[in-house]
């Protein structure tokens, strides 16, 4: 798959152009309406995230018998979100940690282990997302109160580590239930096999798992939901500053929702495809100037942000070599 440089170059102009197509000359002054603090915090919001990710990883080193200092989890962690905002479908992310982990002295086989299970914690916080969500959203009444979006988002942070509990310990029933359902909705063969190769390399993952206590396991997967859920809070802070009000469960569904789409894009981060899905889902909620202003602070705190600070400690602990080796073509 052919990666060029210039992907980024188009994404970054392109992500900028569509707010502005969307809401024109009424979206800047709708901009200026939201006030300077909620940007702050937005920016606060996501490097808290940050902090967790990095706690997150200190937790998986200790687990596997390795120590990481919290300035290098950090580094680790921020190298590795810039690589996956500055690549298609964040391709870059899998090789930037991987290869700082083995430098932090984890083997090769190690590091993409550790890597394995960050995957799998986010499935699984996703997938009970997506279920808790649908349930909620289908549901709930229209008047989302404090109260009910207390409750979804502990069945978030329980239901996704009961999930995660289960499929650890009994992985191996659950995989064949998986393939014998997809024979049965006459999935290709060879679409099959490439299924399975996926599972495969999450095994590898499992195995840490299972070889973590249970108060490990629950810190992991609780600092990993802290960090979604904090970063796919921001676009709410930013909605209310404006005066308008969506429900936090549909705010959560647009940006998982539009950023899914976005990784089955070509530009990295998703740009246009993250934009106009965002868009339209937004559109019976709120004007066409009020979403382009919408637009530009949420991409900014949970976009160009990666840029501004996740590209400096790339370059600093990864590379121009890295990065050369992450955007070179092949023709696999």
């Amino acid at each position: 798959m052919k990666r060029p440089w210039w992907l980024l170059t188009a994404a970054l102009p392109l992500s900028l152009a569509i707010p502005f197509a969307i809401g024109g000359w009424e979206g800047l002054r709708e901009l200026r309406r939201i006030p300077l603090w909620i940007v702050v915090a937005g920016v606060a919001m996501i490097s808290l995230g940050w902090v967790a990710q990095a706690l997150k990883l200190k937790l998986i080193m200790q687990g596997v018998g390795e120590s990481i200092s919290s300035v290098k989890a950090l580094a680790t962690v921020l190298a590795s979100e810039f690589a996956s905002s500055a690549t298609p479908a964040g391709t870059g992310a899998a090789i930037t940690e991987t290869f700082l982990l083995h430098r932090h002295g984890l083997s090769s086989a190690k590091a993409a282990s550790v890597f394995a299970l960050e995957q799998i914690l986010d499935l699984f916080f996703f997938v009970t997302a997506l279920v808790v969500l649908a349930l909620v959203l289908l549901t709930g009444p229209e008047d989302f109160h404090l109260g009910l979006q207390i409750v979804t988002m502990g069945l978030l942070l329980g239901g996704g580590f009961t999930g995660l509990w289960f499929f650890a310990r009994h992985y191996r029933p659950v995989l064949l239930w998986t393939g014998r359902l997809l024979e049965r909705f006459h999935v290709a063969a060879r679409r099959r096999k490439q299924i399975a190769r996926w599972v495969i390399r999450f095994r590898h993952g499992l195995s840490l798992i299972l070889g973590f206590s249970r108060w490990r396991l629950s810190a992991i997967y609780m600092l990993a939901a802290c960090h979604w859920m904090l970063r796919y809070s921001a676009l709410y802070l930013i909605i209310e500053a404006l005066g308008f009000h969506v429900p936090w469960s549909y705010l959560f569904f647009i940006q998982m929702f539009s950023l899914g789409i976005g990784q089955m894009t070509l530009l990295p981060g998703g740009s246009g495809s993250v934009e106009v899905s965002f868009s339209i889902l937004l559109a019976p909620w709120l004007g066409a100037g009020t979403i382009a202003a919408t637009l530009i602070a949420w991409r900014f705190v949970t976009y160009y942000w990666y840029f501004i600070v996740g590209g400096p400690v790339f370059l600093a602990f990864a590379g121009r070599s890295l990065w050369r080796r992450i955007n070179a073509p092949s023709d696999e």
